[in-house]
This record gives structure tokens, sequence and C-alpha cells, in this order.
């Protein structure tokens, strides 16, 4: 396994970076299929959140692949190389495995313990595998941190330490809305009554409607590029037995007439340019008597910065969120979680370094399997009077002789290379038996085939 980990995050770079850094979708697929073509790299995904942005590879050669991960990164995103590499990170085996598990857990979130990122992280293996761009490493890899993040919000209480981003983020708006105000209200209590327009319908616009919903607004307005989305959503959120809001879809021509009547906005689209500027939010506050209350998710961001300077209107994005967050207060179980974490590591290394010297096991197999056919065929040729029977006899006899003998070290040779440093015993199991490389590699081949059949059905 030589897994690289080469990206940036809000712990490293200013939202200022990441805005910029951001990858639309077709920029994703294009840098993986760059990162395939380059000498390095021989699988590859990408992990593009709103405040993440992470190129994971197998590659053969650290120093190489570092250079070349980060030179696509820098021209898939449009910085420069030298204006990003300040704040890009580096993972590198065990490393990189911890990384991402931590990741999946919600250790290295804005928001600590938040469980998005479990679909973020699914969506990074559907991307890898939909362009045959994710092998059997980073087949493992994903579906192991999928499950180790699973097991962490299942096994501790990692969910009470953190939220959801959408949730975090209208404690934000509540809390700087009646800043200075004595028993300020829970989200539930703000909500109540209020008109709110969600801009897009992708899972965190859904995740925010359906917040919203909970929290007892009267009106949710969805407004998106493609209205049937919006309209797909309005439609769950006004299903029978919900909570009782009224959803009603609308096309993004009618955004400014929407911000309006709306109370509570909350954006989060993958448009590159601004959704609502100065100007618009200006408009829509200009004689209003109750303050505007925006959230813009986005990365790029959708609402112009500028918008927190006019009177009446309060906007928290991410870069406010990230500043927020800095002061979260962390919980007990995070110290469980990350026991979870390194014990995880060191199960998914080992296994990792046990299935490297399986396929050299079944050529070793293979070629005494090959060795006994061809001596008992020559022992027939030498006893041409053998019966079926004494044939049947002296077959079963060498085979369980040469099993006999190999069962001990194979056995072993397992044992011994999934502890740390062994992926040695492979190449000594091959040098000593003098098995030929594109046998074990067929069987690496077929392995890796089988794999991707079954992993691709898990996602």
């Amino acid at each position: 396994m030589s897994l690289l980990v080469v990206g940036l995050s809000h712990r490293s770079a200013p939202v200022s970076i990441l805005e910029r850094a951001a990858l639309a979708p077709d920029a994703q697929t294009k840098l993986l299929h760059d990162t395939l073509a380059a000498e390095p790299a021989t699988e590859g995904t990408v992990l593009a959140t709103c405040n993440r942005i992470e190129l994971y590879a197998d590659v053969d050669k650290f120093h190489a692949g570092v250079a070349e991960l980060s030179t696509l990164l820098a021209q898939h995103s449009g910085v420069g190389l030298d204006e990003l590499t300040p704040y890009l990170y580096v993972h590198y085996e065990d490393r990189a495995v911890h990384h991402l598990f931590s990741v999946a857990c919600g250790l290295d979130s804005m928001v600590v313990g938040e469980g998005q990122i479990l679909g973020q992280i699914k969506d990074a293996l559907a991307l890898g595998q939909d362009l045959h761009t994710a092998g059997r490493l980073l087949n493992d890899l994903f579906q192991q941190a999928l499950r180790v993040g699973k097991r962490a919000h299942s096994e501790t209480g990692i969910d009470r330490a953190g939220q959801s981003l959408v949730t975090f983020g209208l404690e934000q708006l509540v809390q700087g809305e009646d800043e200075g105000a004595e028993g300020v209200p829970d989200i539930d209590t703000w909500a109540k009554g209020k008109r709110a327009l969600v801009i897009g319908a992708g899972s965190m616009s859904s995740l925010a409607a359906a917040t919203l919903a909970r929290s007892g607004v009267s009106e949710i307005v969805v407004a998106n590029r493609t209205l049937a989305r919006a309209e797909r959503l309005a439609q769950i959120l006004n299903e029978p037995g919900g909570t009782g809001v009224t959803a009603r879809a609308a096309e993004m021509v009618a955004v400014g007439d929407e911000l309006g009547r709306a109370d509570i906005v909350v954006s989060c689209t993958g448009a590159t340019g601004l959704v609502l500027t100065g100007a618009d939010v200006e408009s829509a506050a200009r004689g209003r008597r109750a303050p505007l209350a925006l959230l813009d998710l986005a990365m790029p961001r959708d609402i112009d910065a500028a918008a927190h300077r006019i009177p009446g209107v309060r906007l928290v994005d991410i870069e406010s969120l990230a500043e927020a967050s800095a002061d979260a207060p962390m919980a007990a179980d995070v110290d469980q979680v990350r026991g979870i974490v390194s014990d995880e590591v060191a199960a998914f290394g080992a296994a990792q370094r046990a299935a490297h010297i399986t396929p050299t096991v079944v050529a070793l197999r293979t070629m005494a399997a090959d060795v006994v056919t061809s001596e008992v065929a020559r022992l027939e040729g030498r006893l041409p009077d053998l019966d079926d029977k004494q044939r049947a006899e002296i077959t079963q006899t060498v085979r369980r002789v040469v099993d006999k003998l190999l069962h001990a070290p194979t056995v072993r040779v397992k044992q011994l290379a999934s502890e740390p440093g062994g992926a040695g015993y492979a190449d000594a199991l091959r040098t000593l038996f003098d098995l030929d490389p594109e046998t074990v590699a067929s069987v690496s081949r077929a392995d890796l085939n089988d794999a991707d059949v079954k992993n691709r059905g898990r996602v």
C-alpha cells in the first residue's frame, strides 16, 4: 500500500483560498482522469466538500506523487501552485488512512461530530468507481472509512459533540440576531411562523429545508436551477404526516421576488458566481420591520459578503462558521472516537499487508499443484499398468505431502506479512520458489476485478 493524500481544508487554509480552489463536478472528473494519466498514480479519487478538497491516490513514488498531485490540484483549481502550496497538507500510508478515518468520524469537520461527511465520502467513492479511477486500495479504504464513521456514531456519543452544519449555522443566526438579549431563544422558538427561502435542491439544501420544517417555519420556498428538483423537494416537505409546513417550488428567476418575502434564507448551490448580490439583499431589506437572516453554506459563496454591512441583515457564511467553530466545546466522547480510529487504522493496515501476500501464496500453491500433476503424469508413463484406484491413491498421497509441506510456511508468512514491515515476505517467497511474476500479477488482477464487482454493489 502506497496511499497518498494531498489536500487543503478549513484547518489549513483561509476560506478565501478554499473558495477559489473549489472544484466543480466537471473539474473533479478531469482531475481524476489526469491523476491516472500521471506516471506515479495507479488509482485516484477526490473528496470535495464545502470546507475541504483532498486528492487520494495510490502511488509508487512518494516525492514524485506529492509533486504531481500538488501540481494537478493547482491546475484544476485555478490557484497558482506557489500560492496554493503553503496551505497543502500531505499524508502518506498509515497516516493517510488515519486522516480519512478521522474525517469520516467527524473529528476533522468544522462542526466536530457532524454526520454529513459520511454521505460526502460515499459520493467520493462512487465518483471514483463510476470513472473507474478507484481500484482495490481506494475501494477498500473508503468502504472501511464509512464503516468506521458509522461505528463511531453508534458506539459513542460523538453526536452530542457535534451537529449538522445547517443546525450550527442557524444557531449562529439566532445568537447574532439576539446578541446582548437576555434568554436567547432556541432555533425552534426563533424560526416558528417565519417564511423561509431555500436556494438549491442538493443534499445540503434538502437538509436545511427539513431542519427548517421541523423548527416550525410556516412556509418554505425551494428555488433551484432545475425546477423539477425543486418541485420534488417541495413535494417531500408537503407529504401528509409531516411537519405541517407549506412548501412550494420556484424558478431561479423568481429568487429576487421571493427574497423580499422571506425571513430566513439558506443558500447552497454549485454556482461559480454570486446567486445573491449585495444589491439584491439591500433591495429585499429595504423597508422591512423584521431582520433578514441569511445562511450561506456554499463554496464558493452564493451570497455577497458585503451583505453583512446592510442594516437589518444578518449573514452567516462558511467563513464566519469556521471562526465560530474554533471555540466550540469538545465532547469527552471525542477521545473514545480517537481510540476507535487508531484501532481501525491498525486493523486496516494489517489486512492490507496480509492481502498483499495472498496472490504470491496462491501462485505458490498453483505452482505446487502443477508440479504434482506433472510428476503423476510422468509416473503413469513409467508405470502404465496402474489401475484407476492405484493411480488415484498415489495422486492423493502426493498432494497431501505437498499440502502439509506448504501449510505451515504459508500460514506463518501470512501472519508475518500482516505485521508492520511485513511487506518483504512476499518478495522472499517469490525469490525462494522462483515464482513467475506474471502468474502473481494475474492473480492480483483477478482479485482486483472480483473486489471491484463486489464493492460497486455495496455503495
